[in-house]
Order: C-alpha cells, then structure tokens, then sequence
C-alpha cells in the first residue's frame, strides 16, 4: 500500500485550542491588510478598464492580469486561511474546488511576471520589432499560453486526488488546505520537482532579460532612461518570484512544525501568510502602477472620484508635461491621451 502524508488539514480528532486575545487581533489586522490590498487592486483594476490607452498596451494587460489573478488568490486564500485557523469544517468538494483554483492562481502569478520582463526586454533590446511583436494576437495566445502551463500542476494533482480517495470521502467535512489534497508521499515530491522545474525555467528567463536589459543600459542607447527603469523592474520581478517560491515551501515547513506544537503551527501559518502571500502580491501595485507616470496620474484621478479634474488634462505626446504635472491647454481637434 503506498505510504501516505499525514494531513493536518484534517484535525477533527486535535483539540481547538482556545484562542488568545492576541491571536485575534492578528486575525484582524490581518483581515485590514487584505482590505487594503483588494481595495488598492480593486482601484487599480478600474483604471485599467476606463482608459483604452491601458487596454491596448501589453505591459498594462500583463499588469491587469496580475492583479486580477492576485486579488482572486487573496480572497480564496483569506476564506481558507480564516476556516483554517478557526478550524471551520467545510464540505469536501467546495474545498477541492477552491484549493485547485488556488492552486492554478499561484503558479500563474510568477509566470506572468516572467511575460511582463520579457516584454521589457523585447520593448527596451528591440524597439524597432516591439510593434509587430506585440500584436493582439501574440497577446492573446501569451495569455492562453500563462493559464494552460499555470493549470497543469493543479490538474495533475486533482487527477491523482480524484483517483486516490474513496467516493464517501467526498461527501465528509473537513479543514479545508491546500494540502489536503497531497495524499502520497511521491505525489508531494512530484509537484515539488514540478514546481522546482518552473521556477528554474523562470529564474533562466528572468536571469537572460536582467542581463541583456543591463547590457542595453550600459551601452551607447539613446534611451538609457528606460533601460534603467527596465532594469529596476526586472529586479523587483525577480524578488517577487523568489518570495513565491519560498511560499512554495512553506507547507512542508508548517507539517514540519504542526507534528511539534500546534500553537506554534499557527504563528507560523501567519506569518507565511503575511510575508510570502500577502507581501509579493503587494509589489506588484507598486512596480507597475504608483512606480508607472502615465498609470499613477489615471489612479490618483479616480482615487479621489474625479474631483481633481485639473490635474487630469495631459497631452499623449507631451511626457515633459506628464512627468512634471503640468496643464496642456485644449486646443482644436487635439486628442488627448487621457480622453
């Protein structure tokens, strides 16, 4: 019979503990900085979809994926984790859905931050071919291409889940997790050798578009100014990606811990959450949108509901204006990058 991992997902037979004053408060500020992250998307994802500028654009459609794909991750992650640590049983099967979803969503994040430095690379090392490479179409079969690779590992391990319990499993109730779903030994040390080949394969990418973006920065380019700020954002995409590998690991770390001290087990779990769930998926609002002139100048405008129209009349031809904050005055039949 093959040996199996033992679930600490299903913990009907481990007392509850009673929960401290302390513990709850960091179950609510943690509930207030999910708050903050899905608003601060949320806004974000709105000022993608008003401005057709955005809409067209493959960093920006790169971006609003991201965020989409974050902002769906955190809310399954936050239901999970809130049933989780006050040990609410829920059905099976609304739980192998939510898990293979979350599981879909985590890979897919760290694949489209490796589209979003190739772009880099391709709109910074090769300017001339940008426009015929960033087509609609080229667009659409990325996209297709970063969910079909992202839903492979959460597949296979649904397949094996799904033809290794019994029938009457489906019906039970338990501590819904990701891990639940890992029932052998070799099929946790199977997705680990998946995972460990993608972020290999996405290190070499990032790892090929940081240096050929650095070589462009150091050479005589006339636009040294972007390739700097390419390569900035190359850098903090790298962060991000090894900041998700390491949430990767942390469920066999918090096995690890769960057969030592529950409590423990839950510090841990918390503290996962807050700095490789939560905190990655915060960078990348920073990166592509207070961190971008033309996005942050769209946001601040629908931040405060339209009420500063003043500051929202910038030429599409004119970055002296848009970088330094500066009227254009409306002129004729003059069209406007922010119309």
């Amino acid at each position: 019979m093959a040996q199996t991992v033992p679930q600490y997902t299903n913990m009907s037979n481990i007392p509850t503990p009673l929960l401290s004053r302390a513990s709850n408060e960091k179950m609510m500020l943690m509930q207030v900085l999910v708050g903050i992250f899905l608003y601060v998307n949320c806004l974000m994802i709105c000022t993608f979809f008003k401005k057709e500028a955005f809409r067209t654009d493959t960093r920006y459609i790169l971006f609003a994926q991201t965020l989409i794909a974050d902002s769906a991750l955190m809310v399954f992650t936050d239901i999970a984790f809130f049933a989780n640590y006050f040990q609410i049983p829920v059905p099976c099967i609304p739980c192998v859905i939510m898990c293979t979803i979350m599981a879909w969503l985590t890979i897919s994040t760290p694949l489209t931050l490796v589209a979003m430095c190739l772009e880099r690379y391709v709109a910074i090392c090769m300017p001339l071919r940008h426009a015929s490479i960033s087509t609609t179409r080229t667009r659409l079969l990325g996209l297709v291409l970063i969910w079909c690779l992202a839903g492979i590992p959460a597949l296979i391990v649904f397949l094996i889940f799904a033809v290794s319990v019994p029938l009457k499993f489906f019906s039970s109730y338990l501590i819904c997790s990701l891990e639940m779903m890992i029932i052998h030994n070799w099929q946790a040390q199977f997705r680990a050798v998946l995972f460990q080949f993608y972020f290999l394969i996405m290190s070499i990418t990032i790892g090929f578009t940081y240096v050929k973006i650095m070589a462009a920065a150091k050479g005589a380019s006339s636009n040294k100014t972007s390739a700097s700020k390419g390569l900035r954002t190359v850098v903090l995409h790298a962060f991000q990606l090894l900041l998700c590998l390491i949430q990767l690991l942390c469920p066999y770390v918090e096995m690890a811990v769960m057969k030592i001290d529950y409590m423990l087990f839950l510090n841990v779990r918390y503290s996962n959450f807050i700095l490789f769930v939560l905190a990655p998926r915060c960078l990348s609002p920073l990166i592509y949108g207070l961190r971008d002139e033309k996005f942050v100048v769209v946001l601040r405008y629908y931040a405060v509901f339209g009420l500063n129209k003043k500051s929202f009349h910038f030429c599409k031809l004119c970055p002296y204006h848009l970088k330094h904050g500066k009227t254009w005055p409306l002129k004729g039949k003059q069209k406007f990058w922010m119309s």
